[in-house]
């Protein structure tokens, strides 16, 4: 999966990658090694505590970006990268997830809506701008085995549509 996602952002407009490793991921970690990408190597706190280690450490704005996002693709990290103006967090509709058959644990409430964050973010020095959007692209992540069975769904899908 990191794998769809580096190639999202190597066809995108993004400048440089670097990929923040946990010690709980070392196959993940050897794997990026051997694909020449850089790495931060976080403390392996979690997902937040890990980013923030991470952000401290580059300069911003910086694109950041969930390794769970199959559906990902380069259109769609330069979609990000186009609209914001500072920092910009994305949200997709909880009512998406689950139409799709994706899960989420927790929802929060943006413009009277039920919404859960996309894992795709751009980190300035101003405010967050919120988007929300309906692109399954970004809806999609995988933190269960259903969700897995989804994506593999909806991949072969595209690529069906796509005469790949």
């Amino acid at each position: 999966m990191v794998d769809r996602v580096l190639a999202a952002l190597e066809g995108s407009g993004v400048g440089e990658i670097r990929a923040v490793t946990s010690p709980q991921a070392p196959a993940t970690s050897a794997h990026l090694r051997e694909r020449g990408v850089e790495r931060i190597a976080a403390p392996g706190e979690g997902y937040v505590a890990d980013l923030t280690y991470a952000l401290d450490r580059v300069s911003t704005p910086a694109l950041t970006v969930a390794a769970d996002l199959p559906l990902l693709d380069a259109a769609a990290v330069d979609r990000v990268l186009n609209a914001r103006r500072g920092s910009l967090a994305v949200y997709v509709p909880a009512a998406l997830k689950s139409a799709l058959g994706v899960s989420y644990d927790r929802s929060t409430e943006r413009d009277g809506r039920s919404v859960v964050p996309a894992g795709v973010n751009v980190v300035a020095d101003d405010a967050d701008e919120i988007r929300i959007s309906y692109d399954a692209r970004y809806a999609v992540n995988v933190n269960r085995r259903a969700d897995a069975a989804v994506a593999e769904r909806l991949l072969g899908r595209t690529e069906d549509e796509d005469g790949s």
